[in-house]
């Protein structure tokens, strides 16, 4: 009689099944595509951080460049920096509880500054100037 030792069992079935290595493969499929998904996610994300740096430090730069409040009118005036296209809108402020009475030596004005990257991506920012009253 022949009898197979433990040693000749172990032969027969050393190394993995082929259904074995397909689930490894398929773990490691997902884990790489879980992975490339949170680094396409970061990137958006960096983009669009540094896409609202820009916008920010060009209202940065036009709003710097605006003219003293004695010689801002109102109106409005548009122009282009490095690329983003701008508008400044400057008109009267007009809230309640302001005193509008001709005796006051201020004007409040509204002065709203929007910036529109060449993306398309568009940032508003609204201030209040005050304004000496001209002597009329």
């Amino acid at each position: 009689m022949f009898r197979a030792t433990a040693s000749e069992h172990r032969g027969d079935r050393a190394g993995f099944t082929i259904i074995e290595a397909l689930v490894a493969l398929a773990v490691v499929a997902a884990s790489l595509t879980a992975l490339g998904s949170m680094i396409a996610t970061s990137i958006r994300g960096t983009r669009s951080i540094e896409q609202h740096v820009a916008l920010v430090e060009a209202a940065r730069a036009i709003e710097t460049g605006l003219p003293s409040r004695d010689e801002l009118a109102p109106g409005n005036f548009s122009g282009e920096l490095a690329g983003h296209r701008w508008r400044v809108d400057v008109s009267p402020f007009a809230a309640g509880g302001i005193d509008a009475t001709p005796s006051a030596a201020w004007v409040p004005q509204a002065v709203v500054i929007t910036v529109r990257s060449p993306s398309g991506a568009m940032l508003q920012l609204s201030t209040v100037r005050l304004r000496r009253r001209s002597s009329e």
